[in-house]
């Protein structure tokens, strides 16, 4: 079962997809953490989620780019946060799949599903401060929106959290 979460940056998004993780059945739980933390606000942002995510049973695999590679214990609970810092690293960094970042992003989370019991999907809304951003900017948010797309259709439920609030916008039966 997989739940693709959304939601603008300090909607709620990430807490809200780890009570889903603690709700699930299965009693293995692990977070994928996708985000390079860079400088000191990266480095507090990814210290802020550790703090959510203590005394929560939680194992945490960095995996930043090749999620395909990633091989869990089948049936677990996995927490994906998220797709954003995932598509960035794939297209920007070295080791990265660079114009095949799509196919490399949408793959790994077909793997992850088949592997996990549940799993729920952490990404961002992009797109609605309708800035026109450089060509290298725009390339990721639409690479991104495409993604996005992708999940919608292939999650069996997606919610868009705004200030703390889960708007269902699909759901299937789960």
């Amino acid at each position: 079962m997989m739940h693709l979460v959304t939601g603008g940056s300090g909607s709620g998004k990430s807490a809200y997809a780890e009570e889903q993780i603690l709700k699930s059945p299965e009693k293995k739980r692990i977070y994928i953490a996708t985000m390079l933390p860079f400088g000191e606000e990266g480095r507090q942002r990814v210290e802020r989620h550790r703090r959510m995510r203590k005394d929560k049973g939680f194992e945490t695999v960095e995996c930043y780019t090749g999620l395909s590679d990633l091989r869990l214990q089948e049936d677990c609970a996995v927490l994906l946060e998220c797709v954003s810092n995932l598509t960035a690293n794939e297209m920007y960094q070295e080791e990265g799949a660079g114009e095949d970042t799509f196919q490399a992003v949408t793959q790994g989370i077909r793997s992850l599903n088949r592997q996990a019991g549940t799993l729920v999907v952490v990404t961002n809304e992009v797109f609605s401060d309708g800035i026109c951003y450089d060509h290298s900017t725009m390339k990721y948010m639409e690479t991104l929106g495409k993604i996005n797309q992708y999940l919608a259709g292939e999650a069996d439920q997606v919610t868009e959290v705004v200030y703390g609030i889960p708007l269902s916008l699909k759901k299937g039966d789960v």
